[in-house]
């Protein structure tokens, strides 16, 4: 078959399975999953550019995520002016003094000699994380202690929602490099397993760092890039609208906002996809999937494979941040309970392999198909589990059991996708040309 007729059939069907959705089960489900499904598009993405381009493994991708999550509160949420009043300052001094302190034990390490070196970085470091407690920990305490039911944290910019996205890829794409330095050196297992280790840091951040984001408390009430329901319901012309369509206001009002984050969605996933696509195509797309196949050889012919794979992890990493912060947008509060690096990360891997590792199309459309099935699975599991337990003694436990199981049939069903795609069509449903 031509490939792209192939394509283009399983985009095809893909979006047949949303209609069904919309038409069987409502068309609030159905936008929901669209939605989700061009998230985990866009994270698709930028996993595929790390590893179809490049060849790193990382499995930190909800680490970055987080990032962006928390790019929404910092730029978008009011700032609380009490809470930077009685400690602002001496947490961004604290914070200042130890950035100070590492930068100065860096260029110890690059001025002293011998003994001196040792003990004179030592020195700093010791010397400056007391000071950095000193100064530091006053501010925390004294802004967790502002109204800590409510916030307790110092907010944000108070600026539009929609400049958090890009915030919160540069924020992303900060840690990435940070993370490139240290860790890019290590063999591809060492590298997954550092990763890993690395995201369920920044995480561990996220919930017990109340001043930033008020930890698992949560941060509520995000502002939103599309009208409210309520407001959209008190709106005269709006009710009219809907009404000469056929639809009651509340079931109009949440249509036109899920549409309304569909098209902001798809207008971000759109020219991601064409800068990535004119990344593959370019001479560094070459040069990188050449590093990828051989990287001794392209060491070889003059190339800087650090260099190289550090500037795609970034901006690999940037994406899951524009993602991240998308997601947290779209859910209208920031949750870091939710954030479950290896749950997560686990899913994203598998709509890369089952798309098509090294292709852009491939990422984008197993994130559409594996967002579809993991939310539709469990619900069409139970009702099979219904009628295939239909015939047994009500409160038998064979029948508990085997309705109790349904539960489990995301991973299961998961695991099979992966099975068999690995085993029919080992470089994925469309595959790297």
């Amino acid at each position: 078959m031509n490939p792209l007729v192939k394509n283009s059939l399983l985009f095809a069907l893909v979006g047949v399975l949303i209609l069904g959705t919309g038409i069987v089960q409502g068309w609030n489900s159905a936008l929901l999953i669209l939605n989700m499904g061009l998230v985990s598009a866009v994270m698709a993405l930028g996993v595929n550019l790390q590893w179809g381009f490049a060849g790193l493994f990382n499995i930190g991708v909800m680490g970055f995520v987080a990032l962006g999550g928390l790019a929404t509160v910092l730029v978008a949420m009011p700032p609380v002016t009490e809470a930077w009043a009685v400690g602002g300052l001496r947490v961004v001094g604290g914070l200042l003094l130890g950035a100070a302190t590492i930068v100065a034990a860096v260029m110890a390490q690059k001025r002293l000699r011998g003994r001196n070196k040792i003990i004179g970085t030592l020195a700093i470091m010791i010397g400056g994380f007391f000071l950095f407690r000193a100064v530091f920990d006053g501010g925390v305490q004294a802004i967790e202690a502002v109204n800590p039911a409510v916030s307790g944290n110092i907010g944000g910019l108070g600026l539009p929602i929609l400049l958090s996205w890009p915030v919160g890829g540069l924020l992303a794409a900060g840690a990435a490099w940070i993370i490139g330095k240290t860790a890019l050196g290590l063999r591809s297992d060492y590298l997954a397993i550092a990763t890993l280790g690395i995201a369920e840091i920044i995480i561990a951040v996220l919930k017990n760092e109340d001043w930033l984001a008020r930890g698992v408390k949560n941060v509520i009430g995000l502002p939103r890039p599309v009208p409210y329901e309520v407001d959209l319901q008190r709106d005269p012309g709006f009710v009219e609208r809907a009404a000469s369509i056929g639809l009651d206001p509340v079931t109009a009002s949440t249509l036109y906002t899920k549409i309304g984050y569909a098209i902001l969605f798809t207008i971000v996933l759109l020219i991601l996809l064409w800068m990535a696509q004119m990344a593959l195509k370019s001479p560094w797309g070459r040069m990188m999937r050449a590093i990828r196949d051989n990287e001794v050889a392209a060491e070889a012919m003059g190339k800087d494979v650090t260099a190289r794979h550090l500037q795609i992890f970034i901006l690999g990493s940037a994406i899951c941040g524009i993602a991240g912060a998308m997601m947290t947008t779209l859910d209208g509060q920031l949750t870091p309970g939710t954030y479950q690096p290896l749950r997560f990360t686990f899913l994203v891997w598998v709509m890369v392999i089952v798309g098509g590792s090294g292709n852009n199309f491939g990422a984008v459309l197993g994130g559409f198909l594996i967002w579809w099935l993991w939310v539709q699975v469990e619900p069409l599991g139970l009702g099979l589990m219904n009628i295939l337990a239909s015939g047994l003694e009500d409160g038998s436990a064979t029948k508990d059991a085997m309705i109790a199981s349904a539960a489990h049939m995301r991973l299961l069903t998961m695991g099979l996708v992966l099975l068999f795609v690995l085993r029919f069509s080992p470089k994925g449903l469309i595959p790297e040309r």
